[in-house]
């Protein structure tokens, strides 16, 4: 053993190595790859050293050096490689010597190194160099099964390396490819396919493994061959013969399985497809679907089946002749049945899409005027393939009752799962709705019927499945319960379910008693049974905490459907839910709550719903009030007090539990309308008041505790709705303590959101209250807030920062709007007078530059309601000094015309129409206050800094004057703006291949058509237009003043 063997064996060593022995013997080894000599010195030890990871090593060297050295090598190197390796691979001359090492009968990497090195010198050589290496090769498969071996290896690795689509290739690879492909359907591809039929034949008893290789080799090559070397009389019946063959291998028979699956799914087209596909009289392989599910030969068997079925269908699509439809139907209808049982008891094939083939079948029936029974009978297969495929595996049972991390991946993957699954199941039952409806009937009866370990994920999938066909059906059809839906709901309502303990079952039950509470509101003698549903162990009651809280909220929406029909039951539905208020309402409720809209309080929003109706008696309802306000205002007080002496970790509980009873009291009040609160009972409306000052001392006790602030702040929101002028007397106190502490802008966005409300509900009610708070507003936003805008680089803020700043912005337009707009723009000027420049300069800002269009017309409008208060007709005394010129100069040379000729301006877009509708407008308002001054402030100012031509300005002027229709305005605007973009540029004639432009301008203006985008005019005159080809344009960066 000389030295590189050694360096070889150390490289390929996976025990223990001395630690600088491993790179020196890398090193070696590369630096023996680099020696001009190494492709003989290779082919040397493969002849005659019979270790494998010498072996090995050459092997890949040799294909290193060939991918990388090819070009380089000289023909005789070339030559030496080609005939040393074929050699090998053929076993030509070993007989005459014995030292010989016979590669071929070594491990299987080595042989696979080996095809891969003929591969590679079939890459380069084959045709024009090496024609002959197929035909060569075969003639040494009579040397046994060694040879067959290394000649499917090579196929194999062709088709690996270079031939098979389902590797990303280059555009090099494939163009080789098919050169490679060519070259072998001229030459050889009969031959070998002769020999694939002679080997198979005589090795599928003696040899099985070598026959399933050659048939898995034949499969890869089905698919661009041509495809009567194996779909022919002589094939067909062998492949068919080996797959019913019950002594043979199930190797052996699974191989053909696959070979015929190749024929199947051939290309080609659908009027050659279809009579294929009846020749193979696909039948003969039904009945081994029966056979043991887990076996190889029932996989294949099964892709055969699945696939075969994938076919037909598609020929069915594509065929349009009756005749041919008529037999890939009849062909379908053969297969269904197997493809049916392949989809409830085997596994599918990875490549078969289940949902798509039964969508794609089922869309074939929707255009048939009537399904006959045959199809009918399908359709009914297909349900129960959806039935099985929804089914929760048993495994999961205890994970997804208790929702813990496994339980939850389930859930999830399932949901995700059972989409497309649901989309099938909507789409059969508007094919058959009939047949749709009696199948979930019956599925829900066996569930309750049966007694197997699965009962429980067959309820929750027969539950689903009513589920989801609700999503399909029309409001009037689930009113008047068409077809099975009558007895479908009653089935629902009255049956005691098996299982109904477990949380899927008892989540999907009470989905469904929601989804068709259209039937139960037509048909009220069920509510009862609702109620049951909702108020025992089922729903509210139920020992899983998930579903009791689920159903907080599904009541409720039952509820918000039936209201005054369940005031009968009212004493009834209190009664039952004594013990959840009381749980609810306790102090240990906020360490076992669950988060977000499933915290408990729908159920109080529930009962405000009920006893806030007027069916119910004054005294009654009073009642009912006082024993649920009670019981949370005694929670806030406790809690209060609790809080303030409360450590750092029962602190959070204390708040919790606060929070809740604000959140409940809020939800409490949903029920109850301001005409009912104020005038026909006025003594609800006090109860709730006396809740507004608890409020009170909430916001001045815990000031700085931000989730109490926000729920003290939605719960004023909602009392305003519920309450409306009579809380009037409670917001200042409010309203000053709620300011006192909005210091960061999250805090006075909230703050904001809520005057809006208050002045949208009482408008000039609220003037007093606003002239003490805007200005404390004013100061606090426009110190964090630049007059000139919010910008990426506005100090050193974080994103978030920057983004709370945004929204206040927003928020501060919004509350500016408001004002404006409720006649209280006179608030601006009793306290806040040095706020209004600052007000003012923002504005015009935004108006011009903000990138929301919809904010810059807000902001215009505002203007127009400014001018419209602070500037009397006739205007002669100035509310506001200087407030006129600031309009006349600054906001009509900046907003009204800089900012429309700006090129973001885009006249095509909808929004930017509005605004530049609300521009015309404020002009137009300003002439009106402002008399000739404006126009004479237009005249010498505004246009002359926008360079607009002396004419064009005077037109515009008179449109302002004439009070015609905005749309003359618009296009003096639009001349206006063309006009400027003519003032730096000459013409250019360009091709009109280039004239493909998205339009931001388009304008008819006598017998031209000027087309604006990016600076850019084109201009076509008629004579222009019928000029064709080519077309004679005029592309324009021109200044010439008479565009």
């Amino acid at each position: 053993m000389d030295d590189l063997e050694n360096a070889i064996l150390i490289c390929f060593e996976s025990g223990p190595v001395e630690a600088s022995l491993k790179p020196q013997a890398a090193a070696y080894c590369q630096q023996a790859k680099e020696a001009p000599d190494i492709c003989r010195i290779c082919i040397q030890k493969l002849w005659f050293c019979s270790l494998v990871q010498v072996q090995f090593w050459c092997l890949q060297t040799l294909q290193d050096v060939l991918r990388v050295s090819y070009g380089s090598m000289t023909l005789d190197e070339r030559s030496f490689v080609r005939s040393s390796v074929f050699s090998m691979a053929c076993l030509e001359g070993v007989d005459s010597n014995e030292n010989v090492v016979r590669v071929v009968e070594g491990p299987v990497f080595v042989k696979n190194k080996l095809a891969q090195v003929l591969v590679t010198l079939i890459y380069f050589e084959y045709p024009l160099v090496w024609s002959s290496v197929f035909v060569d090769f075969m003639g040494h498969l009579s040397k046994g099964g060694v040879v067959i071996d290394m000649f499917c290896r090579v196929l194999n690795g062709l088709d690996d390396e270079l031939i098979s689509l389902d590797y990303p290739r280059s555009p090099e690879e494939i163009a080789v490819a098919a050169r490679v492909k060519d070259a072998m359907r001229q030459q050889c591809v009969p031959q070998i396919a002769r020999a694939w039929y002679d080997i198979v034949s005589a090795y599928r008893n003696s040899d099985p493994e070598l026959s399933a290789t050659v048939l898995d080799c034949m499969r890869r090559f089905v698919s661009w061959i041509d495809i009567n070397l194996v779909a022919n009389d002589a094939f067909v019946p062998l492949l068919f013969e080996l797959i019913l063959s019950e002594g043979l291998a199930d190797q052996v028979r699974g191989a053909a399985a696959g070979c015929v699956l190749a024929m199947v799914a051939k290309r080609m087209e659908p009027h050659s497809k279809l009579p294929l596909l009846k020749t193979l009289q696909i039948s003969r392989v039904f009945g081994l679907l029966s056979e043991d599910a887990d076996s190889e030969l029932v996989s294949k068997v099964s892709a055969l089946v699945t696939g075969y079925a994938v076919e037909v269908l598609e020929c069915h699509k594509r065929l349009n002749s009756e005749e041919t439809k008529a037999v890939s139907m009849d062909l379908l209808n053969e297969v269904l049945p197997s493809v049916f049982y392949v989809m409830r008891n085997c596994e599918v094939d990875s490549t078969f899409s289940i949902v798509q083939f039964l969508m794609g079948y089922v869309s074939t029936l929707k255009g048939l005027p009537a399904l006959k029974e045959k199809q009918l009978l399908h359709i009914t297969q297909i349900l129960e393939v959806i039935r099985i495929q929804i089914c929760y595996d048993p495994m999961y049972r205890n994970n997804l009752d208790a929702l813990d991390k496994i339980g939850l991946e389930e859930e999830d993957r399932m949901s995700e799962f059972r989409k497309d699954l649901f989309v099938l199941l909507r789409t059969v039952g508007r094919v058959a709705p009939e047949v749709t409806q009696h199948f979930i009937r019956n599925a829900l009866a066996n569930a309750v019927e049966s007694s197997s370990e699965r009962n429980v994920e067959e309820v929750e999938a027969a539950l689903s499945l009513l589920y989801s066909l609700g999503e399909s059906m029309t409001e009037e059809a689930m009113k008047s319960g068409s077809g099975c839906l009558s007895v479908l709901i009653p089935m629902l309502l009255t049956t005691k379910f098996p299982g109904h303990s477990h949380r899927l079952v008892a989540l999907v039950y009470l989905e469904n008693i929601t989804r068709y509470m259209k039937f139960i509101q037509e048909n009220s003698q069920y509510i009862p049974n609702v109620l049951g549903a909702f108020l025992d162990e089922r729903g509210l009651h139920h020992q899983n905490v998930h579903v009791s809280r689920r159903a907080y909220y599904l009541f409720m929406r039952v509820v918000k459907l039936l209201k005054s029909k369940l005031v009968p039951f009212i004493d009834k539905i209190l009664q039952n839910l004594q013990d959840t208020l009381s749980q609810l309402t306790s102090m240990n409720f906020a360490s076992r709550q669950l988060s977000g809209t499933e915290d408990g309080s729908h159920i109080f929003e529930a009962i405000g719903l009920i006893i806030g109706l007027e069916d119910v008696p004054a005294e009654k309802q009073s009642d009912y009030l006082s024993l649920l306000l009670t019981p949370l205002c005694q929670q806030i007080e406790k809690g209060l007090m609790e809080a303030k002496v409360a450590n750092g970790e029962e602190f959070p509980v204390k708040i919790a539990n606060i929070q809740f009873a604000i959140v409940a009291i809020n939800a409490l009040s949903k029920g109850f309308s301001e005409r009912l609160v104020t005038v026909s009972r006025p003594r609800i409306g006090l109860m709730f008041k006396q809740t507004l000052d608890m409020l009170l001392r909430i916001l001045v006790e815990f000031p700085k505790v931000e989730p109490l602030r926000s729920k003290v702040i939605s719960l004023i929101h909602r009392m305003v709705e519920t309450l409306g002028p009579s809380v009037l007397p409670y917001l200042p106190k409010a309203l000053e303590q709620l300011l006192a502490d909005s210091e960061q802008p999250k805090e006075m966005v909230g703050f904001l959101v809520l005057l809006n409300q208050l002045i949208c509900k009482f408008s000039g009610s609220l003037r007093g209250i606003l002239e003490e708070v805007f200005p404390v507003v004013a100061d606090r936003i426009f110190k964090v807030i630049p007059i000139d805008g919010l910008t990426p680089c506005t100090g050193t803020v974080t994103d978030e920062e920057m983004r709370e700043l945004i929204e206040l912005q927003r928020t501060l337009f919004t509350f500016l709007h408001v004002m404006a707009t409720h006649d209280l723009s006179s608030v601006f000027l009793v306290k806040s007078m040095t706020y209004i420049e600052p007000m003012t300069l923002l504005l015009l800002n935004a108006s011009c530059t903000h990138k929301d269009i919809t904010v810059r017309k807000a902001c215009v409008q505002i203007f127009i309601r400014l001018i419209e208060d602070w500037c009397p007709k006739p205007y002669t005394v100035e509310k506001v000094p200087g407030f006129q010129d600031f309009m006349s100069n600054s906001f009509a040379t900046n907003c009204c015309l800089l900012s429309v000729l700006d090129t973001s301006f885009d006249f095509n877009d909808a929004n930017t129409q509005g605004l530049l509708s609300e521009i015309i407008t404020v002009q137009r308002v300003m002439y009106e206050r402002f008399g000739n001054a404006f126009l004479m402030h237009l005249m010498s100012g505004a246009f002359p800094s926008a360079n607009c031509p002396q004419e064009m300005a005077e037109q515009y002027c008179q449109k302002l004057q004439a009070s015609t229709k905005r749309e003359s305005c618009f296009q003096i605007a639009f001349e206006i703006k063309v006009s400027k973009v003519n003032s730096s540029a000459s013409s250019t004639t360009v091709n009109s291949k280039r004239c493909k432009y998205l339009l931001s301008m388009r304008y008819l203006r006598g017998n031209k058509l000027y087309l604006y985008e990016r600076n850019m005019l084109l201009i076509l005159s008629p004579e222009v237009v019928y000029s064709v080809p080519p077309m004679q344009c005029k592309f324009f960066q021109c200044n010439t003043p008479d565009v």
